[in-house]
């Protein structure tokens, strides 16, 4: 039997008091009582300060674990990802991110994951990283296209659509120019995808969503309340 795939993608982490909800939410996917739940943050460099945030925003949501790749991974790198129920994504530098990744293989590693059932997650380049394509402040402030993430999920998405106003004129005009169509979501707004399709859209934070942006204009998806 096929395991159901899991991708949850959010747009900008919420304020202190949503993140327990939100991550209970989240580990409620694995369906397991006590999940063991990996934290990756190359997009930060192994920032010891993420880390922490980590262990104090999932403290009793499960079992943690965090997997550097500074100075190098773990040489039992594709055991030790594979032996957890969900995996989180740090927001950070998401080309610097898919480059180190590339480089050992946790790509792939990554892609098998998600086909066993593991839940991948996380927030900013943790949501953006799973498309073909993104928009992305990797490469400055300006905000550029990215066309080579790890493309589990079709077309491009853009993150903090309400909190960084540049974002949503950049993403409308990329698009404008020919960049693949996508989706967009503001702070504390998740979109859950079982497989390649969209399930549901869930947020901690009141008027907030998620949003269809293609050539076209906007398509509002309304957000759950957690």
């Amino acid at each position: 039997m096929a395991a159901i795939r899991h991708i949850v993608g959010l747009g900008g982490y919420p304020v202190p008091e949503g993140d327990r909800r939100l991550w209970k939410w989240v580990a409620g996917l694995t369906e397991k009582k006590n999940p063991k739940i990996l934290f990756v943050p190359t997009a930060v460099g192994d920032q010891p300060e993420y880390i922490a945030w980590f262990e104090e925003s999932h403290a009793e949501v499960g079992q943690l674990a965090t997997l550097p790749f500074f100075p190098f991974p773990p040489e039992n790198l594709r055991e030790f990802v594979l032996s957890h129920d969900a995996i989180h994504v740090c927001g950070g530098n998401t080309a610097n991110a898919l480059a180190i990744w590339r480089t050992h293989g946790f790509d792939a590693i990554l892609r098998e994951a998600w086909e066993q059932g593991i839940v991948l997650y996380g927030g900013s380049a943790g949501m953006i990283c799973w498309y073909e394509a993104a928009i992305t402040d990797s490469y400055g402030p300006q905000l550029a296209g990215m066309r080579d993430g790890l493309g589990f999920l079709p077309g491009s998405a853009c993150p903090h659509y309400d909190s960084e106003p540049l974002r949503r004129v950049r993403y409308r005009d990329l698009i404008d120019d020919g960049f693949p169509a996508g989706i967009a979501a503001d702070d504390g707004v998740a979109i859950h995808y079982v497989g390649t399709e969209i399930h549901e859209v869930v947020s901690v934070r009141e008027n907030a969503s998620a949003y269809l942006v293609s050539k076209d204009g906007e398509v509002v998806l309304p957000a759950r309340a957690l």
